[in-house]
């Protein structure tokens, strides 16, 4: 779109939406096109590999769920946000925005004994909740992508374990989707003292955490003892300053909490009955995607991380009136294009022809792809293609013959990525 959408209330709806990223069918309910799909695509496929990581075994659960296990854990007007529907038969259903009344029945048919545990499922799969005021793009919707996993344990001291190591594995997911996540503690209602959140700091967030500066330890305001400017409970050497914050995961110990709902007990090593103990881990696809946007932009557009962006590498080649430099300027840049793919660096080009330099730029740094590579008779004269990466404000020129390796080795490095949120 020339012009950004009017009723956008978040930067990652008008950017997202301006882009060709997702469009909006209604308050909090999105349509993924082409590029957005590819970004939340590629946080899936981190996520897929963070929780094989911690010995999560992918399910996909179903989305339509009937009444009787919402009433045996007494939740089914317990969750304000729930979608209620009749079906044939007058029969009473509701979409799924959770899914431990599905999970727990579910591992309860196939684990009997203490030897079969622990086991950890989860799935991504879309939720579903009547939020009364849906908002700032895909961070408040009422139809999102979520990954929920379930870890199912004999004791106590085995689900705290798991716990732990689930809550470092989510830190290495959210800084290969080119965050920052703050772990920081959050009510754990009536199943632990604490649960935990992760949040990210933007000053577009919703929320508010205070957090210590020398080592890192976070609260979030709602169950906070401290206030901005105090010293930090935890080290004792920082001070705790306020943040507003994006929570873009979370994770809860529900203690026996559902087991008990659904009689879910294993024998035990004596031959007696023992609990089940159940941890609850949240990360939000599509959130991510918008949070990412929220603290990775600049006013120009969007400056997605090498690691979810739709595309590596986003070739502009400028047409010219004379037809034999317009050909020669074709030739070049489809050489480069297949040359980049065929080494599996992701390439869109923009080829059009009755568009002017300027905004093929302008489109370029809307829709933020990484690196943009340029080919026009100016460049060619060189040999060259114009190299420059989204987060710098000068280009180069970089010899044709190069572009590939330089390309490689660029793919290849850490990341530099600065927040702009």
């Amino acid at each position: 779109m020339k012009e950004a959408p009017h009723d956008a209330d978040s930067v990652n709806a008008r950017l997202l939406v301006q882009a060709g990223f997702i469009n909006q069918l209604a308050a909090g309910i999105y349509t993924y096109l082409p590029l957005g799909l590819r970004v939340l695509t590629k946080i899936k496929t981190i996520i897929r590999e963070e929780m094989q990581a911690v010995g999560g075994q992918e399910i996909l659960m179903p989305a339509l769920i009937p009444k009787a296990p919402w009433e045996a854990t007494k939740r089914w007007d317990a969750i304000d946000v729930l979608f209620k529907l009749k079906g044939a038969g007058d029969k009473d259903f509701a979409l799924g925005p959770t899914h431990e009344e599905v999970v727990t029945p579910l591992v309860q048919q196939y684990v009997k004994s203490y030897k079969d545990l622990p086991v950890s499922v989860y799935q991504i799969q879309d939720k579903f909740r009547n939020e009364p005021r849906a908002k700032s793009g895909l961070l408040r919707g009422r139809e999102f992508a979520m990954k929920d996993m379930y870890s199912f344990h004999a004791s106590l001291a085995d689900l705290e374990q798991y716990y732990d190591r689930v809550k470092q594995q989510y830190l290495s997911a959210f800084a290969r989707c080119g965050l920052d996540a703050i772990v920081t503690e959050a009510s754990g209602g009536v199943f632990s003292k604490y649960s935990h959140e992760y949040q990210v700091a933007t000053t577009s967030g919703e929320d508010i955490i205070y957090q210590c500066g020398q080592c890192r330890w976070a609260v979030n305001r709602e169950i906070a003892e401290v206030k901005d400017g105090d010293a930090c409970h935890r080290c004792g050497k920082g001070v705790v300053r306020e943040v507003k914050a994006i929570e873009v995961g979370n994770i809860f110990k529900l203690s026996t909490r559902f087991a008990d709902d659904f009689g879910f007990h294993v024998a035990l090593e004596d031959g007696s009955a023992g609990k089940v103990w159940m941890g609850c881990y949240g990360f939000g696809p599509s959130r991510v995607m918008g949070s990412i946007i929220e603290v990775h932009h600049d006013d120009a557009g969007m400056r997605w991380p090498k690691s979810v962006a739709p595309y590596h590498v986003h070739l502009v080649s400028l047409s010219h009136k004379d037809e034999s430099v317009k050909n020669q300027i074709d030739e070049a840049a489809q050489e480069l294009h297949d040359a980049l793919e065929a080494a599996g660096v992701e390439v869109v080009w923009d080829d059009r022809e009755d568009v002017r330099a300027g905004e093929k730029f302008a489109d370029a740094d809307l829709i933020g792809i990484p690196l943009r590579l340029v080919v026009s008779e100016k460049t060619l004269s060189e040999g060259a293609a114009e190299w420059k990466e989204r987060h710098e404000t000068e280009a180069r020129l970089v010899k044709l013959e190069d572009v590939l390796q330089e390309t490689k080795e660029w793919l290849a490095a850490p990341e530099r990525l600065t927040s702009h949120g």
